[in-house]
């Protein structure tokens, strides 16, 4: 599911979408890269980003905002304290000190790896995962997984771009979890 386009969400989504921009051929040749950092230089669109998360999950007993890192930690932090949820990192090995649990993940070009702190998420808790970008879905069922080996229910996964032609939203889709986006993707053409 995507943001509603009706009334107000409509201009503040107008809004978050001009806020954003794309830069091709970084990384590497080919990919169009969605950055927020245009985003997060404009208070209003970032506020409004953030409120829109909030307005949706305000109500809906969340107790666990998990952030991917990194991006995910600019976003998660600000729902969470607005809903009156706590933030569990989701970090990349050995960046999080004491006892950890880990989920490997395959992506097109490799593979990683999810960690959280052992006891950052128990058994019941309604977790809410959250990053700026969907692509390919792989992150965030690796997310999934881990917060699910702990105990949580993942409610939903919530970002503010998503990559359809990716189909990562597909890939959620079978593994029962829905997807909230605030837009879709931006391309330019390459020069």
């Amino acid at each position: 599911m995507s943001a509603g386009e009706n009334g107000d969400s409509a201009a503040r989504i107008s809004g978050i979408k001009s806020a954003l921009r794309v830069i091709p051929n970084f990384p590497k040749p080919g990919i169009m890269f969605q950055d927020i950092t245009t985003l997060l230089l404009d208070p209003k669109a970032f506020k409004d980003t953030v409120d829109l998360f909030v307005e949706r999950y305000k109500n809906e007993h969340i107790s666990v905002i998990a952030g991917i890192e990194a991006r995910g930690f600019i976003f998660g932090p600000p729902i969470a304290l607005a809903i009156g949820a706590k933030f569990v990192p989701l970090r990349k090995p050995k960046k999080l000190p004491g006892e950890v649990i880990s989920e490997k993940y395959i992506l097109e070009y490799g593979s990683d790896c999810l960690e959280m702190h052992v006891g950052a998420v128990e058994s019941g808790d309604r977790a809410l995962i959250v990053d700026d970008l969907i692509a390919t879905g792989g992150t965030l069922c690796a997310a999934m997984n881990l917060l699910e080996r702990a105990g949580a229910e993942v409610v939903e996964c919530a970002c503010v771009i998503e990559v359809p032609e990716l189909k990562g939203r597909e890939r959620l889709r079978s593994h029962g979890k829905p997807l909230y986006v605030l837009v879709e993707s931006q391309f330019v053409p390459s020069s």
